[in-house]
């Protein structure tokens, strides 16, 4: 399931009485409002104001969903607390129930919620900023693709190109006496076939990104390279991409990457 039909069925959940605990915590590390693990002191906190305002109610029936989810959702931040990203993002119901975890690598401004339905405004924001998207870095050796929405990497895939270039070691050791011809060099030859061959590949890489797309249910392609190379790549897309960065960074990690892509 995308995260937009995710984020549909939870607009369109609701339970008569209240009964949904929705968290948004910001753990970024980064954050210097998050130094020393602060999260772990606003997620007490914001856990409380809503236990203390049940007791004021004096509602049992609802006091003890509330508990419950509250304990599950604390168990569920505690044992992830050396695997956190930016931000957490959690919708929980005991009765119906529902649970919805989701670690973000995007900004998340910390709130609690306890209502009748799940709270998504933030989460609809976030993923309006961050789509399903599928991030294509194109290089002379190979084509990266990259499936991401809300900063999170859900899977990777390298193509290498290969040339086809029987010849190209041979040529590159012969001297220039040997490579004049009258009509050019060998070396033009052979630089006109490599590139024939590299705008095959992206040709066929193309096909493979828009099958990815329908299958991945992608709002937007961005690609990523050296200038002649993204550019090349881009023309192979039957829609011309979200945006097109001239930066080479296939060497880079995916958080650098998709950082460069979504934060400029």
């Amino acid at each position: 399931m995308t995260l937009s039909n995710e984020l549909q069925e939870l607009k369109e959940f609701h339970c008569d009485e209240r009964c949904v605990l929705s968290v948004y915590l910001n753990t970024n590390p980064a954050d210097p409002e998050q130094q020393k693990g602060a999260w772990r002191i606003h997620l007490k906190n914001g856990l409380k104001r809503i236990d203390e305002y049940l007791t004021l109610a004096n509602n049992e029936d609802e006091i003890k969903a509330y508990r419950a989810v509250k304990e599950k959702v604390m168990n569920e931040i505690e044992h992830n607390q050396f695997e956190l990203n930016k931000g957490v993002v959690i919708f929980a119901s005991a009765t119906p129930e529902l649970w919805s975890v989701h670690y973000v690598q995007v900004p998340v401004k910390t709130s609690f919620h306890w209502e009748n339905h799940a709270v998504t405004e933030e989460l609809k924001y976030m993923l309006k900023a961050y789509p399903e998207s599928g991030v294509v870095l194109p290089s002379f050796g190979e084509v990266k693709i990259i499936d991401t929405a809300m900063g999170v990497v859900f899977d990777e895939w390298t193509y290498a190109f290969d040339s086809g270039l029987e010849v190209w070691k041979e040529q590159e050791g012969t001297n220039s006496s040997q490579t004049k011809g009258s009509g050019g060099t060998k070396r033009d030859d052979l630089d006109d076939r490599l590139r024939e061959n590299l705008e095959r590949f992206y040709k066929d890489m193309g096909t493979v990104v828009e099958r990815l797309k329908k299958e991945k249910k992608w709002r937007e392609i961005h690609v990523m390279g050296e200038a002649d190379l993204a550019n090349s790549f881009a023309k192979t897309l039957r829609e011309k991409p979200q945006s097109t960065v001239h930066k080479n960074m296939n060497n880079r990690s995916a958080s650098r990457i998709l950082a460069e892509v979504f934060e400029k």
